[in-house]
């Protein structure tokens, strides 16, 4: 099957970059999460301390940062492991906030482009199917309840040794997808050609079947 490009939108905590690492791991593609690239800008500004408000040195500062993903999806930022501290709630508060930067998302949007060009990626995020891949073979606009995300995303921060309330993180969502769906630039929507699927009551190989039948049916 000749390599194509996949975009996968939709708001926080749905299940996107899980399904994109494991559809990449089946199909031998190569998964690109353009989510984690704003997560390392917003954690560098943190470690620079650059206030969250002054785009103009979170600007300047990209151009002296490298993000590279490894096969195993961890992230590096200028050759350091970032891969847990990139999902701690701080961090993804400040994300929603850098990334709403019109010259932030030109930046790394220019970068992913550039990348996917050699087909046969799966990228992930919040415009990829209306921005950053508006010409992907096959686009995908996942769903799920705010419940149904908290819970998953709690599940995943007990995993990994973070400490957090349930009651936090649902609130969080609930932020995050109002900040994403009201910003200004490049808001979260679902493209006019994208599948939607609801993942609320689906498990994971679930979604990865689901999709690579849509794959099959890409012509």
């Amino acid at each position: 099957m000749k390599k194509m490009n996949i975009a996968i939108d939709g708001p926080s905590a749905a299940g996107k970059s899980t399904i994109a690492k494991l559809l990449a791991k089946q199909l031998k593609y190569v998964h690109l999460d353009t989510g984690a690239m704003y997560r390392c800008v917003a954690l560098a500004s943190k470690h620079h301390h650059l206030s969250v408000e002054d785009e103009e040195q979170i600007v300047s500062m990209i151009d002296k940062l490298e993000i590279v993903f490894d096969d195993l999806g961890n992230v590096f930022m200028n050759g350091q492991d970032v891969t847990k501290d990139i999902r701690e709630n701080e961090i993804s508060m400040l994300t929603s906030k850098v990334s709403t930067y019109p010259k932030v998302r030109e930046k790394l949007v220019q970068r992913q482009q550039e990348m996917a060009k050699a087909k046969g990626y799966i990228l992930d995020g919040r415009d990829i199917g209306t921005v950053v891949l508006p010409d992907a073979e096959l686009k995908i606009y996942m769903i799920a309840s705010v419940e149904a995300r908290a819970k998953r995303r709690y599940q995943e921060y007990v995993e990994k040794g973070i400490d957090i309330a349930y009651d936090t993180i649902y609130k969080d969502i609930e932020e995050r997808d109002y900040q994403d769906m009201n910003r200004k630039t490049s808001p979260l929507t679902k493209a006019s050609d994208a599948v939607e699927i609801d993942t609320s009551s689906l498990n994971i190989q679930e979604v990865v079947d689901k999709i690579l039948k849509l794959l099959t049916e890409v012509k």
